[in-house]
């Protein structure tokens, strides 16, 4: 179902998304995605990744090079990019525009999703989970 006509552009846009993409990734199935061979993207300043620290196993794109670097076709892709069939997982600071970078992935043909939340709900998942041990 379309969000409504009355729900703020922001908001609508984002939905709309959403619906595109469909499968986001939980935090909790972050780790299974990679170990399958998904391309886990960091689209986090570096500020935010100055003062939050790391995503492992992350590769780092800046936003504004995104689609150069992930689109299969670009010359300017990443060599990890050389298969078109690569699951990517967006990452940003908290799952705003991971989701509008994946859905912009998926228009150019990228098996793009992203991570709920983004780093922020990854982080809290993984000091819980080190909590219960």
């Amino acid at each position: 179902m379309p969000p409504p006509l009355d729900q703020p552009g922001i908001d609508r846009l984002l939905a709309e998304a959403r619906a595109r993409i469909g499968d986001r990734i939980t935090p909790a199935e972050l780790a299974g995605e990679a170990a399958a061979g998904a391309l886990v993207v960091d689209t986090r300043s570096h500020r935010q990744r100055e003062e939050d620290g790391p995503l492992p196993g992350a590769v780092v794109i800046e936003r504004n090079v995104l689609e150069w670097r992930l689109d299969p076709s670009s010359p300017h892709r990443l060599a990890e990019m050389d298969d078109p069939a690569r699951r990517v997982v967006v990452v940003c600071d908290e799952g705003y525009a991971s989701t509008l970078a994946a859905a912009t992935l998926r228009d150019l043909g990228v098996d793009a999703t992203d991570l709920e939340g983004g780093f922020q709900a990854w982080r809290n998942h993984r000091r819980r989970t080190a909590s219960d041990t």
